[in-house]
């Protein structure tokens, strides 16, 4: 059986693709730049901020990066302080939780967010006491190294073969496979099934539900 449910926030549990997009083309605009087409920026949730950023603009300097990063923090509460707490649940999402957790299952969450931002996304939709390990990019190095699972397993006492990682992107389906633990994806969030599949991901969820019966069947 799994005992441990690790979980992406973007794209996995929250949709903040409209957030992400704004946050990250007020940030570029405010450096006098062009912003990039939210289609790349999509490619790159789940990075850290500054490698996500690196990609965007491969010419920029780390320098370059960090100011940039430092202007979408600033845009991204700008945007939280006109809107709120814009990142609604996935469908299926809370009920899904609480049923894991019923049952018995450890849940964590491994995400490029900053712990602060992820905090607030929790408590927003009052899900913070059903996870036990929170690892974050603002503590570990980011996606696919496997720092973020590792952690997570060595909190909970969990083996990689009692342990699942469930997805939206590629990064999410490599860090797994470098921790030696399953991967699953899911079909709502940012980077295609098929590219989930060529990752590794042993199966991709049309609905959250369905991660109820594959987290019942035996630990291969």
């Amino acid at each position: 059986m799994i005992r441990l449910v690790v979980f992406d926030c973007d794209g996995t549990l929250v949709d903040s693709q409209g957030l992400i997009v704004k946050a990250m083309s007020g940030a570029f605009r405010a450096r006098g730049l062009e912003p990039p087409e939210p289609g790349l920026v999509r490619a790159v949730v789940g990075l850290s901020l500054v490698e996500a950023i690196g990609r965007l603009l491969p010419t920029a300097t780390a320098a370059e990066c960090l100011d940039l990063a430092d202007g979408y923090r600033a845009a991204w509460r700008s945007l939280r302080e006109v809107d709120g707490v814009s990142e609604p649940l996935y469908p299926g999402v809370r009920e899904t939780l609480a049923e894991l957790g019923g049952r018995g299952h450890l849940l964590g969450v491994a995400t490029g967010k900053a712990r602060r931002g992820l905090d607030l996304v929790l408590a927003h939709h009052g899900l913070r006491e059903l996870f036990v390990s929170l690892q974050t990019a603002d503590r570990h190095p980011s996606k696919p190294h496997p720092a973020m699972l590792e952690e997570a397993m060595r909190e909970t006492g969990s083996e990689p073969h009692e342990t699942l990682m469930v997805g939206d992107t590629s990064f999410d389906v490599e860090m797994a496979g470098a921790a030696g633990v399953r991967a699953i994806g899911v079909a709502w969030g940012y980077h295609p099934a098929e590219a989930l599949a060529h990752a590794g991901a042993e199966v991709v969820l049309e609905d959250m539900g369905q991660l109820l019966q594959i987290v019942s069947e035996p630990a291969r």
